[in-house]
């Protein structure tokens, strides 16, 4: 069971999590935290050496939600063709995501991170190649097992599958409508039904 110190570490990366996802590592102030968790500043850095050791901790949590909300449905769906509808329909929940709102925090953290925080941009960087990473690697298998067409450039098809869904998730958050994302997942799943399914 955890200690009462890490749960709440738990709770501090948790809160900040959705501030950091909503407006930004420099949008966001210790005053901002400090209301967010209830806590002191001499609290918060009592469990985070600074503000960007906590924003990265805040990150990795945000980031994990897409994993966390994928592993049920891949133990769902095993044919490779259904599990990239399925990795495009987990999108859809990441618009009015309750635990850590603001939309995919990979992308926010991307953008924001750009120019001005290498360390954020490289972990951003990285939860976009683990996107990219995951429908290669479910083409891939899904060729080796026969489920998806031999021909089909993984590589490139996690591009346009990525780029796609990252684009429609902003969309909706933009102009407060689901349809850009539900757009987004149809074309997917005319796309795997007319090229990619064997």
């Amino acid at each position: 069971m955890p200690t009462k110190g890490e749960q709440t570490r738990d709770k501090i990366i948790r809160r900040a999590a959705g501030i950091f996802n909503r407006s930004g590592f420099s949008g966001t102030s210790m005053s901002d935290l400090m209301r967010e968790t209830g806590l002191e500043k001499g609290g918060l850095y009592n469990h985070f050496p600074s503000k960007e050791a906590l924003a990265l901790e805040a990150f990795e949590f945000a980031r994990g939600r897409i994993a966390r909300r994928l592993e049920p449905e891949f133990k769902r769906v095993r044919h490779a063709a259904d599990r990239l509808i399925a990795f495009a329909q987990v999108f859809e929940a990441l618009i009015d995501d309750a635990e850590v709102p603001g939309g995919c925090a990979v992308f926010n953290t991307a953008v924001e991170a750009d120019d001005g925080n290498p360390v954020l941009k490289a972990r951003a960087q990285a939860g976009m190649d683990e996107f990219t990473a995951t429908v290669r690697r479910i083409i891939d298998k899904g060729i080796a097992r026969g489920e998806i067409k031999p021909e089909v450039d993984s590589v490139y098809e996690a591009t346009i599958f990525v780029a796609l869904m990252e684009g429609a998730l902003v969309m909706s958050r933009l102009y407060n409508d689901p349809v850009h994302v539900q757009r987004a997942i149809a074309h997917v799943r005319e796309r795997v039904e007319s090229a990619l399914r064997a």
